[in-house]
């Protein structure tokens, strides 16, 4: 009889945290509505790397965008009236951000000049986008989490085509959060964390989904929120209200357990270093950026089309 293992434990190493210049100590909208009672100095999440290995990262209440150099040096890249999450390169010089405020935003990282991509859908706003993937045809699948859950499950998917043609592809998700693709591309796995699971999207060749399942059931005050794939088709999942990284199979087991410090809040992750073979992870709480060295390298990360857009 098949016996599930228990996961490999490995803990989780600070690489650098935000200085204390750029912590600030003021009330914040976003953390008022999304951490009533608890002092919020910073919010991280996004991380995306550029072609020289620096990181890129944001801090959602303070409308912040920030540069990590491989040494772990912090600088401002932008500053302005949104609350941004998600982060992906359109191309060298260009950053997309999935903006809860303000829907999708394009950053200019040499300027710091932002400007809206897209702001509505039929003239209807976003209740809050939250995190962005491309795949390597150049299409945008993006989540529009809000304040979704359990109580209210209509958050949505979308795909955002070169064409400019944008999908809905699914409105029935109790908080939509991370995505992240298949090797193939032929699986879209979305977090929805007030439903503390990982959900399993197939994209069918017509631009369809179909036979939407429940991949991976997690526990906790907080579910599934970052998500990465890596070269073996493995999923990668932060879960904040645990302080914990989960490798899941392609049968969803978890074969090793990242673990952050006492307190932390592992919101998002990606892949960087050599070979893409370092994990790095957004401990949100303490305004730190935790590391671990894989086994297997993560994904390459797509970029947009940005000749057509």
């Amino acid at each position: 009889m098949y016996m599930l293992q228990s996961p490999q434990l490995i803990e989780l190493s600070r690489f650098t945290s935000l200085p204390a210049e750029f912590r600030q100590r003021t009330r914040s909208v976003w953390a008022d509505a999304n951490r009533p009672g608890r002092a919020t100095d910073s919010f991280l999440e996004g991380p995306v790397f550029d072609g020289k290995g620096n990181l890129y990262v944001t801090d959602i209440p303070f409308g912040r965008v920030f540069r990590v150099d491989v040494i772990g040096r912090w600088n401002l890249v932008a500053e302005y009236d949104g609350e941004p999450n998600g982060m992906k390169f359109l191309d060298e010089r260009t950053l997309l951000i999935a903006d809860y405020k303000n829907g999708l935003m394009r950053l200019d990282i040499a300027s710091g000049k932002t400007e809206p991509f897209v702001e509505r859908r039929n003239s209807e706003r976003f209740r809050g986008v939250n995190d962005l993937v491309f795949d390597s045809a150049g299409n945008l699948y993006f989540t529009d989490q809000g304040q979704t859950g359990l109580h209210d499950p209509s958050g949505r998917l979308y795909r955002l085509r070169p064409s400019g043609q944008l999908d809905l592809l699914l409105n029935n998700v109790p908080s939509p959060n991370g995505v992240c693709l298949s090797p193939d591309e032929s699986v879209l796995y979305l977090a929805v964390t007030r439903g503390n699971c990982v959900w399993r999207v197939p994209l069918m060749a017509d631009g369809s989904v179909a036979k939407v399942g429940q991949f991976f059931t997690s526990y906790g005050p907080s579910g599934p929120d970052g998500l990465a794939a890596d070269e073996q088709g493995r999923v990668i999942v932060a879960n904040p209200g645990l302080g914990y990284v989960w490798v899941l199979n392609t049968r969803a087991e978890p074969v090793y357990l990242l673990r952050g410090p006492a307190g932390a809040s592992t919101t998002n992750i990606a892949f960087g270093g050599e070979g893409r073979r370092r994990l790095f992870v957004m401990d949100s709480t303490h305004g730190d950026v935790l590391i671990a060295d894989m086994d297997v390298a993560g994904l390459p990360i797509q970029r947009g089309p940005c000749a057509n857009w």
